[in-house]
């Protein structure tokens, strides 16, 4: 039956070290089937955003024990995706890299450069075909994409992909905003075999407990990130997002228009609601109270995930 594998959650108290042999204060670590065979010790993956998460903040929320992913956006390039790599040097820890298809079309050298900087797991979003599987899975890479229905949740396990992102209408940035993240996980979980990580509107430790009590195999977190001190983020763009309520995040594709990007327009974008600038939040954008290191937000997500988990159980 679909969806019948164990996905509990379960937790352990210790600490992790990072490639210098440092050890890095980790107090609960939370851990999933798909999270233990990534050698991760937090079931977190940062959203690729683009223009937001570079090899800093990757680097750093891999090193703090989940994965670290660097995003290609609207913009992505082979040249930019290979200044970002550079921060990568000397990790001893999993990463991955996020693609969309807009960027893919138009940089073909872009996919090719992120299969040779050998992550974990390469996600490509908004993809129209499925040629990319294969490639990447001939390198031995991982295969990941966004998901926004159970018919294309199942399309993408027929086509090979190893690990599909539940992201719901929720969620920060681009996407196709039809289903909320419970209905849409808890759809995706009974109807496919393959892991499942939730995103949209998930920003606290309350909310990771949620999915990952539902089954999830992980939380995809952009919002919760965006204000980190090693995100891309300028401080106009943190001070914003830390004053923002969670309702006020808009979708449009104004910014889209205006700035000649050609995303289709069934992926709006949500945003900050403004009229200057596109500021990429989702509604779990309430949450972000201060500026923290991504470390700290692992670890305090994780610490919150596990004390709900323990009530619960």
């Amino acid at each position: 039956m679909p969806g019948h594998h164990d996905r509990r959650p379960t937790r352990t108290l210790g600490r992790t070290t990072d490639e210098t042999g440092a050890a890095n204060l980790n107090p609960v670590a939370l851990s999933t089937e798909w999270s233990r065979a990534l050698s991760m010790t937090a079931p977190i993956v940062n959203a690729p955003m683009g223009g937001t998460a570079g090899g800093a903040l990757a680097t750093a929320v891999s090193r703090a024990g989940g994965l670290g992913m660097v995003g290609m956006g609207s913009t992505g390039s082979a040249s930019k995706l290979t200044e970002q790599l550079a921060f990568f040097a000397g990790l001893n820890r999993p990463f991955g890299i996020g693609l969309v298809e807009v960027s893919m079309a138009r940089d073909p050298l872009l996919l090719s450069t992120a299969i040779a900087a050998n992550p974990a797991l390469i996600s490509v979003s908004f993809a129209s075909t499925w040629e990319w599987v294969a490639q990447v899975h001939d390198a031995g890479i991982a295969t990941a994409t966004q998901i926004a229905d159970l018919h294309e949740a199942q399309r993408a396990q027929a086509a090979g992909v190893d690990v599909l992102v539940a992201r719901g209408a929720e969620g920060g940035g681009h996407g196709e905003p039809q289903i909320g993240t419970l209905p849409l996980l808890t759809a995706v979980l009974d109807g496919v075999e393959i892991p499942v990580l939730a995103a949209g509107g998930i920003s606290s430790g309350r909310g990771l407990a949620a999915v990952l009590a539902a089954g999830a195999s992980g939380a995809w977190l952009g919002t919760a990130f965006a204000a980190c001190t090693e995100s891309l983020s300028s401080e106009t763009t943190r001070q914003a997002l830390l004053a923002a309520r969670e309702t006020d995040t808009m979708l449009t594709r104004e910014f889209d228009i205006a700035d000649g990007y050609t995303w289709p327009s069934h992926l709006p974008e949500r945003v900050l609601r403004n009229e200057i600038t596109s500021i990429n939040a989702g509604q779990g954008v309430g949450g972000l109270t201060a500026v923290h290191s991504a470390a700290e937000v692992v670890q305090r997500l994780c610490a919150e995930a596990a004390e709900m988990l323990s009530r619960w159980s």
